[in-house]
């Protein structure tokens, strides 16, 4: 794709002066555009050392109100950040919608580098590829416009452009040792950059390749480009995305009618001798944990007054309280509705070595937010597949994890609602949203065992907790929670 590329017919100065006004004039005018319709547009710079892409953003950025952006000049990973899966840095900075957000080189570079120095190849490259697409894609199925520049220069002008900023006192700093690397290894540097950007060259989000030799003529390519896609963009907003087949294997799950409930009890004397057992044993695989750098990721899923709370409480209380976080899912704050539904579980989730236990998930885009309206059908039918390619990315980067839905039948938990509502002590867990959602109980029960049936692969399945009996749903959780962990040590 680099390789063959060949350059746009540069106008004349005159010409340019005009198009060049032109173009910043209109991105002026449809900064409020993109407010007003709330689309998040993320621009990615990449390119070759000293060519020009941190003095271009700060170009772009003279003609959008200073309130409307955010630049990101993603250099190489944090000790902290590798810790986590490769997109998790990445994810982070998305943008609001309304807003951009510019990277200064991103997830193109942090892969040709790994590439470069042996560390990212056969099979591990193809599943880095195809992480990339399924993010890009699932920005874009999600309404962002995500456009990605490639500043070209040749290497001679690399050379000469670095032996300028060597030869002042001022700005020597800016080149590397990896840049003048990359000058000395300039074709086998661009063979990489060629073989990645067709790997990642979609129709959602195209590679442009900017001519970056004339400063002035590359900073038109980028405007028009970025004027012209933002143009497009808010004409399309209203179309729906095509959902996708689940390509994932899956495992059988029953319908929640069919989950025996009857005889799934254990007395209090057998529940204290299994707990302090299953919790020491739990307590000594957090150590192991911890020194393999393995990480997991508890999620529970439930009817109201299921017993969820006390279940995760006795998981809990086996862990080193170092290296656990229980993450309370409740209505998406603003600033959290206005990203990537799956931003807010992405910047929760734990280091390696740690675990993270997450009370509601994001399922709810297919249970609260199928039901209550919160979100377009397109939107939650389209969501399976993604959140199945969520969890594929937590897997492929080592995560263990364990999904439970904690079922009880309605006469359980009107039983439960009622002790709640007529115990003072009790009174706050209960509110007028769990008697309303009470009353939708079929529907809600429909859409379980829909999510159940399509999300429940072999890398990531479902666990069922029957839990009318709450002390025999907690012995359960902590033997599947054990037997997941030990199986990921071996």
């Amino acid at each position: 794709m680099l390789k063959s590329w060949t350059p746009g017919e540069e106008p004349d100065k005159d010409e340019m002066k005009v198009q060049l006004e032109k173009t910043r004039n209109r991105l002026y005018d449809l900064q409020m555009k993109i407010k007003e319709h709330k689309l998040p547009v993320l621009v990615l710079f990449e390119g070759w050392s000293a060519a020009g892409k941190g003095s271009m953003i700060g170009k772009v950025i003279r003609n959008i109100d200073p309130r409307f952006f955010k630049v990101a000049t993603m250099s190489a990973p944090t000790e902290e950040e590798v810790r986590r899966p490769f997109l998790y840095r990445y994810m982070k900075q998305i943008p609001e919608e309304g807003k951009f957000t510019f990277l200064d080189s991103g997830w193109m570079e942090q892969t040709v580098k790994e590439v470069l120095n042996g560390e990212l190849e056969g099979d591990a490259y193809e599943r880095r590829i195809e992480s990339i697409r399924r993010f890009e894609r699932q920005l874009t199925d999600n309404g962002y416009l995500v456009l990605k520049f490639f500043m070209e220069i040749d290497k001679d002008e690399q050379e000469k452009r670095m032996k300028k900023l060597l030869g002042k006192e001022d700005t020597k700093w800016r080149v590397t040792g990896f840049d003048k690397w990359q000058n000395k290894h300039y074709k086998k540097c661009e063979n990489v950059f060629d073989r990645y950007m067709k790997d990642t060259n979609m129709s959602s989000s195209p590679w442009y390749i900017i001519d970056a030799k004339d400063k002035k003529w590359a900073e038109l390519q980028v405007m028009d480009t970025l004027v012209s896609s933002i143009e497009v963009a808010l004409q399309n907003q209203s179309h729906s995305v095509p959902i996708l087949q689940n390509v994932f294997p899956l495992v059988k799950m029953p319908k929640l009618k069919d989950v025996e409930l009857e005889g799934k009890t254990i007395d209090e004397e057998e529940y204290q001798k299994e707990l302090k057992k299953l919790q020491a044993k739990l307590g000594e695989l957090h150590n192991r944990l911890y020194r393999k750098r393995v990480p997991v990721i508890i999620t529970y899923e439930g009817w109201d007054a299921a017993g969820k709370g006390g279940n995760i409480k006795r998981i809990a209380g086996a862990l080193d309280p170092r290296g656990y976080e229980v993450q309370p899912i409740a209505s998406p704050e603003p600033h959290e509705k206005a990203r990537h539904y799956l931003w807010r579980f992405w910047t929760r989730l734990p280091k390696d070595g740690h675990i993270a236990i997450f009370d509601r998930t994001w399922y709810g885009r297919v249970m609260v937010e199928r039901l209550e309206g919160f979100c377009s059908e397109n939107d939650w039918k389209r969501a399976y597949n993604e959140m199945n390619e969520f969890e594929k990315e937590l897997h492929d980067w080592g995560a263990v994890i364990i999904k439970f839905w904690v079922q009880i039948d309605k006469d359980t938990q009107l039983e439960r609602f009622n002790d709640r509502q007529n115990n003072p002590e009790k009174r706050w867990k209960i509110t007028d949203e769990d008697w309303r959602n009470r009353e939708k109980w079929d529907q809600y029960e429909e859409a379980v065992d829909e999510m159940l049936k399509k999300t429940s692969t072999t890398f990531a399945p479902w666990h069922i907790l029957e839990s009318v009996d709450k002390k025999y749903a907690r012995i359960k959780a902590l033997k599947i929670v054990i037997e997941e962990i030990e199986k990921a040590l071996k």
